[in-house]
């Protein structure tokens, strides 16, 4: 297989070189494309299991706002109901709780995780960036603490869906289809 090279590097890289300049119309354009990718993932009734902003790419260098956004690091990857649940991947801030009690990977996993890329989008800084990535943090996140976010860093109706995303319950979380009708 044969991928394109992402001349724009990584989505984390990149947003950590320009917030600056990322304005609300772009980091709205970003989630969208993101969100285009995992539904395209989703519809092959596949998991990435591994999704956060260190395998969302950039193919172009400076445009982020138009379709220049890939999802990468499929090695991962494996059919809903066909995963080994004895392995945990990821980076911990991403992994969704029921995945760090030894539960399946499944496309709520991946929600979860869209749910702390909307935090990196509205805020710049990456969940629990000043927390040791440890035994103590996966348990907090599996009580339910979330990163902390404020009106001011994002639209209300933002911050509402991100947290639905991020919800300790995987069924209450939106559906990868609803999520691209609310950013749209």
């Amino acid at each position: 297989m044969v991928f394109q090279y992402a001349k724009g590097g990584n989505f984390n890289h990149w947003v950590n070189g320009n917030y600056e300049y990322f304005n609300w119309r772009d980091k709205l354009t970003a989630l969208l494309n993101i969100i285009n990718g995992l539904k395209e993932i989703h519809q092959k009734n596949i998991v990435h299991r591994d999704f956060h902003t260190g395998n969302i790419l950039l193919l172009n260098l400076t445009d982020v706002s138009s379709n220049w956004i890939t999802i990468s690091d499929m090695g991962l990857c494996g059919e809903v109901g066909n995963i080994d649940e004895t392995k945990i991947y990821g980076v911990m801030p991403y992994v969704a709780p029921e995945v760090l009690r030894r539960m399946s990977y499944t496309q709520e996993s991946d929600i979860y995780s869209f749910g702390m890329i909307m935090y990196f989008v509205a805020t710049g800084i990456q969940p629990f960036y000043n927390r040791a990535h440890d035994h103590l943090l996966a348990l907090a996140i599996c009580k339910g603490v979330r990163p902390e976010i404020n009106e001011p860093e994002a639209p209300k109706c933002y911050i509402d869906l991100m947290k639905k995303c991020w919800d300790l319950y995987p069924n209450n979380r939106p559906k990868i289809f609803e999520i691209h009708e609310l950013i749209v």
